[in-house]
Order: C-alpha cells, then sequence, then structure tokens
C-alpha cells in the first residue's frame, strides 16, 4: 500500500504481524543489471491500437463531431505526434500504428451515461452543465475492443483515445500486472494480464503539443518510476511544496527535473510544466536568464560542467510543441547503464514492462 506520494505504508498485516511476534515476510529484493558503458541503447517499437471517437452529429447529411465543429483530423494529429517522437527520441523510439478504428459512438462514462449529439452540443454552448461523474469507463471500452486478449498476445501494445472535450479520458494511464503510476492511478482491474500497457488520451480539439505533454508526463512517470523517485516528481508539481528546495543528495532524473525555482543556480532541463527559469506551470515565455547545465545533458553520461545562461528563447518562446520538443530532446539515449538504470531512458517511456521495480 502507498500514499499519494509513492511511500510504502504498513498493511493491516504488517500491524497483526508486529503484534502478535510475527516475522513479516522478506520484502522481494529489487534486482538490477550491473552498471556498465556498453549495453546498447534499445530501440524500442510500440504496436498501437488508434480509436477515433468521431460520432455522427446529423444523420441527414453524415457530418461528423470533428468536421462538425471545425477541430484537427486526428490521424494528421497522430502523424505529427509519431514524428516528433521519432526525432527527439533519435529514432530509439517508434509508434507503429497496427490498426485504426473509427466509432461512431461518444464513450461510456463510469455510471453508464453516453451523450447524445445534441446533449453535447448543450455542452460545449453552456446550455448545460458537463456529465457528472465526468470519467469514462475504460474497463467497458476495452473489453468491448478486446485490448486485454491482444496485450497478452504481443498483437499489441498500446491504446490510444482520440476523443474530444468532456470524453473523460486520462492523458495516460496504465493497465495490467504490476502498473503503477502514469499521471493517474492503475486500471487494477486489468491485473489478470501480465504485461503493462499504457492508455493515451488525445483531444482532436487540441494540438500536437498537447499531445507531447501528455507524453512528457508519462515519462516523468516511468523514468522516475526507474529511478524509485516519484514522490520527488509530485513533490516538485506542489506549488506549497515543503521543504521548498532540492536536497544535496540526487539521482539522475531528479537533478534532471530540476529548475531554478526548487534548486536556486542549479537549474537543468526541468520538467515537462517547468522550464530552467519558469516560475509557476506553463511558464513556459519568460525570458529571465538563469544558470542551466541544459546543454551538459547532450554529453551524458560523461558530463564536461558546461553551465549556460538560458531564458525561453532557447526553447520557442512560449509555443508549447516547441518547448515539449526541446524538453524530449534532452532526455538520455545512449548506450550503457548507470545507478542500475539503462542510460537510454527511452526504453523505459515506450515500455513500461522494462521498468523494474
Amino acid at each position: 500500500m502507498t500514499n499519494p506520494f509513492g511511500n510504502s505504508k504498513p498493511s493491516l498485516m504488517d500491524k497483526l504481524r508486529k503484534m502478535f511476534g510475527q516475522p513479516a515476510p522478506a520484502t522481494p529484493v529489487r534486482v538490477v543489471p550491473p552498471d556498465n558503458i556498453i549495453e546498447p541503447a534499445r530501440m524500442v517499437i510500440a504496436r498501437v491500437l488508434l480509436v477515433i471517437y468521431n460520432p455522427v452529429m446529423d444523420p441527414a447529411t453524415g457530418v461528423k463531431l470533428c468536421q462538425s465543429m471545425g477541430w484537427q483530423s486526428p490521424d494528421g494529429l497522430a502523424n505529427g505526434y509519431i514524428q516528433d517522437i521519432l526525432e527527439t527520441s533519435g529514432g530509439m523510439a517508434r509508434f507503429q500504428i497496427v490498426q485504426r478504428v473509427e466509432l461512431n459512438e461518444f464513450p461510456p462514462k463510469v455510471d453508464g451515461y453516453r451523450y447524445t449529439p445534441q446533449a453535447f452540443l448543450d455542452v460545449m454552448t453552456g446550455v448545460q452543465p458537463p456529465h457528472q461523474p465526468e470519467g469514462a469507463d475504460y474497463q467497458a471500452i476495452l473489453t468491448g475492443l478486446n485490448v486485454l486478449p491482444r496485450i497478452a498476445m504481443r498483437d499489441i501494445d498500446e491504446v490510444w483515445l482520440f476523443a474530444f472535450p468532456q470524453a473523460g479520458f486520462y492523458e495516460s494511464v496504465m493497465g495490467g500486472a504490476g502498473a503503477f503510476w502514469c499521471n493517474a492511478q492503475p486500471l487494477t482491474w486489468s491485473a489478470g494480464i501480465t504485461r503493462r500497457f499504457i492508455v493515451m488520451g488525445f483531444s482532436y480539439e487540441r494540438g500536437v503539443g498537447e499531445m507531447l505533454e501528455s507524453f512528457g508526463h508519462r515519462a516523468e512517470s516511468l523514468v522516475s518510476k526507474a529511478f524509485n523517485c516519484q514522490d520527488f516528481v509530485a513533490w516538485a508539481y506542489n506549488p506549497d511544496r515543503v521543504p521548498d528546495a532540492v536536497g544535496p543528495n540526487l539521482n539522475l532524473f531528479q537533478k534532471f527535473l530540476s529548475f531554478d525555482q526548487i534548486a536556486p543556480g542549479k537549474a537543468a532541463v526541468g520538467s515537462i510544466h517547468f522550464a530552467p527559469n519558469s516560475e509557476r506551470d506553463y511558464d513556459w515565455n519568460n525570458p529571465r536568464l538563469v544558470p542551466s547545465n541544459c546543454y551538459d545533458w547532450y554529453n551524458f553520461p560523461n558530463f564536461n560542467n558546461e553551465v549556460r545562461q538560458v531564458g525561453s528563447t532557447e526553447w520557442g518562446s512560449g509555443e508549447i510543441r516547441a518547448h515539449h520538443k526541446w524538453w524530449l530532446k534532452h532526455l538520455p539515449k545512449v548506450a550503457g547503464r548507470t545507478g542500475g538504470v539503462a542510460n537510454n531512458w527511452w526504453q523505459y517511456m515506450l515500455d513500461p514492462n522494462l521498468v523494474i521495480v
């Protein structure tokens, strides 16, 4: 059992064993491969089931939601996202859409409710509030798409759900045995299959930049799990963080995530929300110059103590897609292993089964 920040809490059985003097069962040993400089960087190909919710809004004309609202092409968004991930990973991370399914329906909510075309338009125009509860019924959706057997058979590795505002999808969520936090609580009902998998939730009302932000949070969740520091990510995003600055003993990912607000004078690349000089969430257009070793991360793991004064012009002066590509390009993707973690962090970001837990 864990608290919201990922730290272990004693279970009821642990308390009873302590009360009656019985020893607790041995804790499984987290076995990691030895550090080295020769382990090849692993290229990962993730096979994707692409699901697009695009209901017909006018049966007389056959016009679908995406077209009727003037929103973006889901296929165009998916292709742009795939190319950006390919580019920023240096070819180490490759998404491959193996099946495309377009559904003429609104996804079910956890209470079974589905919007009708008119009800959805009423929400979008403010005539009525969004349905509550807002969340989508992942179990019904993934069962209907036969996802778990296909994951188990390695027919697919993950699912992308494209929809619209108020669809109720998480940016990312993980399922399978041993699933852990991936910007949302895991789908515990799916633990019957041994492979972990990720379901991404995208909106065709938004752009590729927002898709990269969803991927960035996925990256933070997976790499921090590989480094056993998911609590650090939660702390860094907390505006009322205590303590208000980092301590002296940081692992490599904690150093990577450091920005000036939490590491004064010692910023690195920052997080997907906080650039090196950011003073608040999404503050990507801040011209303030701060010292940062972000350029030195291109030398990983052989740092040269290269520090430069950097500001928003480095990462696109506030343009979301530019900042996120800049951030992703700094993530290590080289051979070897350091501190028990592969020097190619992208392999964890694409395949959660490679994370040792």
